[in-house]
């Protein structure tokens, strides 16, 4: 085999290799997303669990209704701060996509051939189940804040 041939196989090979990385990337991303929705579903049934625990039994325990409603704010707060970290983490995981993504239109548009592949638009947004992930953790975030904070603590007198 001729040097040139033996380059052309390296080369060939390393594309490969480098396709493969790419892939596995988007795919450890995918798992990612996934991950941070079950943290913030386990976490957010801990602080509500919490919440619950305070509001129905600060009168039997003897906890004055100042501590209760701190206790409960801090709470709420934590939920706030969880939300925050989950929903920036979901959103450098899409940026991330993003870039693996325009990685692998590059590779496949110099191998197969040019306009094989397009970069991803933003445009699709609402196809991604991401978007309904952000969507459902600002939801239920901000309905559990607002409930607690003008229907709940209220009733703590």
């Amino acid at each position: 085999m001729s040097e040139q041939s033996l380059n052309s196989n390296k080369s060939a090979e390393f594309k490969l290799e480098k396709y493969k990385y790419i892939l596995q990337q988007r795919q450890a991303l995918n798992e990612n997303i996934h991950k941070y929705l079950a943290l913030f579903q386990t976490l957010i049934t801990g602080i509500a669990g919490a919440g619950v625990a305070i509001f129905v039994g600060w009168k039997e325990l003897k906890i004055d209704a100042a501590v209760a409603i701190t206790s409960i704010k801090g709470l709420l707060w934590l939920l706030i701060i969880l939300a925050l970290f989950v929903v920036m983490s979901i959103l450098s995981t899409i940026f991330s996509w993003f870039d693996n993504r325009e990685k692998e239109v590059s590779l496949l548009n110099s191998e197969v051939f040019e306009g094989y592949e397009s970069l991803p638009s933003w445009k699709s947004v609402w196809r991604w189940h991401e978007t309904y992930f952000l969507i459902f953790i600002i939801a239920v975030a901000a309905t559990i804040y607002f409930f607690v904070e003008y229907r709940v603590l209220p009733l703590i007198q």
